[in-house]
C-alpha cells in the first residue's frame, strides 16, 4: 500500500536500506540527591526526553533530516504539514498532511497546534480510529507532538520577548538624566516568564502561594494521594483483544480525570472528610506511567483532628477481616499494600541505603500514637498474614494508611494521611511542588559501553502527561486564591518596555508609573470605603484590573489571600 499510494515513499530512502548506521544508546542514571524527580522509570512505555528545558534555557526545535533518493539530505521542520506522514507512514499510509502554521478550521480561523492534536486524539462513537488503536505508536505520536507544541510556545517566547526589557522606573529616569535616549542600551532581557507552567519559577511561585494559605488558614490537616487504577472497568471494557491499558493512554487520562473530579466533589464540596476551609492539589505523572494527584486539605476548626481517637475515625492501616468486610479486605490487599521492599526486594524504588524510605515494614501497634514531627503511627495490630501469591505473605505492618469509604468507592490507591502534627510544613509543600519528572543519562556511541560522550540532565514525559496537557486538563488548583501584591520603594518598581522605544516615551506612558501599590494609595484618595482596609485586605473587596491598572470594587466579597 505504501509503495502504491504514499507519495513520500518514492521520494525518500528508507532507513532499512542504509548501510553503516551508527549505534547510540542512552543509559538512565539515578540522582539520589533529588530522588523524587530523578528516580528511574519502571513502566514499559514510550517516553520523550527533552534536553535543555530548565527554567533558563529553551529548546527551539529539533534536528530532523530525511535522505532523498539522490542521496542528498533534506531538513524537515516540525511545523510543516508533511512532518506527520514522514514520521508515521503506518498511521498515515496515504501521506495525509498533519498540522502546519496555515491549518484553518471550517470557519476559516487558524488552528493552534495544541487544538489540532487535541482534535485528532478525541474518542468518537463508532469510529475505529487507526491512531487510537496504534498501541506504542500512539504513545510515540502523543509525546512527539507534545514536544512540537511546547517547542512552538518556546519559539513564540523567543520571537516575541527577545526584544522585551525590564528596568526600575527610577533607573529609566537616571538613564535619561545622563543623556541616554535609546531603550535597547539599558535594562535586562526577559527570557522565560513565570507564566510558563511547570518551570522552576512557576513552581516556586505556587509554593509561595501555598505557604500564604498556611500563614492565613493554618497547617494542612490531611494529605491525600490518589493514583490511577489501570484496571478500572471503564478502561478495560474499551480495550480491544490483546490491548493493555498502556496502549490507550487517552483512556487512562480521561477516566482518571473523571474519577478525580468526583473525588474532588466528595472531599471539597460534600465534605466527606470534614468541612474544608482551604485546599490545594497538584496533578503529577509517575515514571510508573500512571497519573496521580496530591491534595492538601485544611479543615474548619470544628472538624479538626486533634487526637488518636479522631485519627482512627478517619484513617485505618490494617487489613480488615475477610469474613467481616470482604469488599474492603479485597480492596486493601489489591491497592494499599506497600512494596515488596526491604529484605524481600532490595532493588525496590523506595530503598535507600539499605532501608525503605517510607519505613516499611512498620511496627505492630495496638493503639494509634501521635507522631513527633511526623505522621501519626497508626494502629496495626498483630494478626495472621494474608497471602498475595507468588510465595509472598503480608500483615498489617505493610498496609498504607487509607480511608475505607474513599477506597471502596474509587477502587484505587488512595493514601490518606493525617499531617497536622508535622512541624516541617515546608517539606509537604516542597514535595507537592517539586516540579516535573527528570532523568539523568549518559550517551554512549558505538558498541563500547565505556565510551561515554556526555552527561545530560533532561525532562522525562510519558504519554499520559502529554495528553493531559494537550487536552488542557487542570494541573494545579488552590483555594482561596492568592493575590501577589507588589511592594516597592517610590519609583523602584519594574517597568517592561521594547528595546526599539525611546526612554522618554516609556516614561511618558502613564501605565508605567502605576502599580498595585501606587494605585492603592490613589484608591484611598478617591474612595472613602477603601480607607477601612489595609493593603493586604484590599483584594478581598477590590479586584485588580490589569488593562487599566486600577483597583475596582468587587460586586461581592471574596476570600483572597496575599
Amino acid at each position: 500500500m505504501l509503495h502504491q499510494f504514499n507519495p513520500f515513499v518514492i521520494r525518500f530512502k528508507q532507513l532499512s536500506i542504509l548501510p553503516n548506521i551508527s549505534e547510540c544508546s542512552l543509559i538512565l542514571k539515578e540522582r539520589p540527591r533529588n530522588h523524587h524527580q530523578y528516580n528511574l522509570p519502571t513502566a514499559e512505555q514510550v517516553a520523550t526526553i527533552i534536553v535543555g528545558c530548565d527554567a533558563d534555557s529553551m529548546d527551539y526545535g529539533r534536528d530532523i533530516n530525511v535522505i532523498r533518493c539522490d542521496g542528498n539530505l533534506k531538513k524537515v521542520q516540525e511545523t510543516k504539514g508533511y512532518y506527520d506522514p514522514l514520521q508515521y507512514p503506518v498511521l498515515f499510509p496515504f501521506g495525509t498532511h498533519g498540522w502546519d502554521i496555515n491549518t484553518i478550521n471550517c470557519n476559516g480561523r487558524r488552528v493552534s497546534c495544541r487544538a489540532y492534536y487535541s482534535y485528532m486524539l478525541q474518542i468518537r462513537p463508532n469510529d475505529q480510529s487507526m491512531l487510537l488503536n496504534a498501541g506504542r505508536l500512539l504513545q510515540q505520536y502523543v509525546v512527539d507532538n507534545y514536544v512540537k507544541i511546547e517547542s512552538g510556545r518556546l519559539r513564540w517566547i523567543k520571537e516575541h520577548q527577545s526584544d522585551i526589557r525590564s528596568e526600575l522606573y527610577q533607573g529609566l529616569h537616571d538613564a535619561l538624566h545622563v543623556g541616554e535616549t535609546n531603550a535597547e542600551n539599558i535594562g535586562k532581557r526577559t527570557i522565560l516568564p513565570s507564566s510558563f507552567i511547570g518551570r522552576r519559577r512557576d513552581m516556586t511561585q505556587r509554593y509561595e502561594d501555598g505557604m500564604a494559605i498556611v500563614l492565613n488558614g493554618g497547617k494542612p490537616d490531611i494529605f491525600l494521594t490518589m493514583t490511577c487504577n489501570p484496571s478500572w472497568s471503564e478502561i478495560t471494557s474499551k480495550l480491544l483483544p490483546f490491548q493493555t491499558p498502556q496502549d490507550r493512554p487517552d483512556l487512562l487520562t480521561r477516566i482518571f480525570r473523571s474519577k478525580f473530579e468526583k473525588l474532588e466533589d466528595d472531599v471539597i464540596n460534600k465534605g466527606v472528610l470534614g468541612k474544608v476551609k482551604s485546599y490545594m492539589y497538584v496533578t503529577e505523572f509517575q515514571k510508573r506511567g500512571l497519573p496521580h494527584v496530591h491534595m492538601l486539605l485544611v479543615l474548619e476548626s470544628n472538624d479538626k483532628l486533634r487526637d488518636p481517637k479522631d485519627y482512627d475515625s478517619m484513617v485505618r492501616a490494617e487489613i480488615p477481616k475477610l469474613e467481616c468486610e470482604p469488599q474492603l479486605h479485597e480492596a486493601v490487599v489489591r491497592h494499599m499494600i506497600h512494596g515488596p521492599c526491604d529484605i524481600i526486594n532490595r532493588k525496590s524504588p523506595c530503598m535507600k541505603d539499605g532501608h525503605c524510605k517510607k519505613r516499611y515494614p512498620k511496627q505492630f501497634l495496638d493503639e494509634t500514637r501521635q507522631g513527633t514531627d511526623s505522621y501519626p503511627e497508626y494502629r496495626g495490630r498483630f494478626d495472621e498474614s494474608v497471602s498475595l501469591g507468588k510465595d509472598r505473605s503480608v500483615d498489617n505492618r505493610w498496609v498504607v494508611p487509607y480511608n475505607p469509604w474513599l477506597l471502596l468507592k474509587y477502587d484505587c490507591h488512595i493514601n490518606v494521611e493525617i499531617c497536622s502534627s508535622i512541624k516541617s510544613i515546608k517539606y509537604l509543600y516542597k514535595y507537592v511542588y517539586k516540579g516535573p519528572d527528570r532523568v539523568a543519562m549518559e550517551v554512549h556511541k558505538g558498541s563500547y559501553m565505556d565510551e561515554v560522550q556526555q552527561y545530560i540532565d533532561a525532562r522525562w514525559i510519558y504519554a499520559p502527561e502529554a495528553l493531559w496537557k494537550i487536552f488542557r486538563f487542570t494541573l494545579y488548583r488552590l483555594y482561596p486564591s492568592v493575590e501577589r501584591l507588589q511592594i516597592h520603594l517610590p519609583n523602584r518598581h519594574q517597568v517592561r518596555f521594547y528595546d526599539h522605544q525611546q526612554i522618554v516615551d516609556v516614561l511618558n506612558n502613564e501605565r508605567n508609573s502605576k502599580t498595585m501599590l501606587t494605585q492603592f494609595f490613589a484608591l484611598n484618595l478617591r474612595d472613602p470605603q477603601a480607607r477601612k482596609y489595609l493593603y493586604r485586605e484590599i483584594p478581598e473587596h477590590y479586584c485588580w484590573n490589569k488593562r487599566d491598572m486600577e483597583w475596582h470594587r468587587r460586586r461581592s466579597t471574596r476570600k483572597v489571600l496575599v
